[in-house]
């Protein structure tokens, strides 16, 4: 991920307070002069008593839980509102700016919800196919646009 990077001129680096999310930041971008910072907000759907259960059960469950939370856990409403809080505090200071997110699932339905204006519900149950990165861009009136 340093690597595909290198040249995108990043002013600072958003991840999940979650292990997996920070560590990638911090062996991706070692030795650059990049803000590296972490925020609850971009952490994984709680899954609840699901936590640490096969892809597949928790699957099983996705379309249920847009609006409903896992039980003991949230929905993805709740996981795409925490997402827009950050997406709306990151907008003062960062405005203009390049930022990279790196998050979860969760984060990525969140960004492509709020961003994209794909309907939560069809974000959750799509497959999901990796690729190496999304960027979106906030034009000068706030839209958010992916390109």
């Amino acid at each position: 991920m340093g690597e595909r990077r290198e040249d995108d001129h990043i002013d600072a680096i958003f991840c999940s307070d979650m292990q997996r999310s920070y560590k990638t930041a911090e062996i991706a971008f070692a030795g650059r002069n990049i803000p590296i910072f972490q925020d609850k907000r971009l952490r994984e759907c709680d899954y609840g008593a699901l936590t640490q259960h096969s892809k597949a059960e928790v699957d099983q469950e996705k379309a249920r839980r847009v609006t409903e939370p896992f039980p003991g856990g949230e929905s993805y409403e709740q996981t795409t509102a925490r997402i827009k809080s950050f997406l709306d505090d990151l907008g003062g200071k960062y405005a203009g700016k390049r930022v990279m997110i790196i998050g979860h699932r969760a984060t990525q339905y969140g960004l492509e919800h709020l961003l994209e204006g794909v309907p939560l519900a069809q974000t959750v149950t799509a497959p999901w196919k990796w690729q190496p990165g999304w960027t979106y861009h906030r034009n000068l009136f706030g839209t958010l646009t992916n390109k």
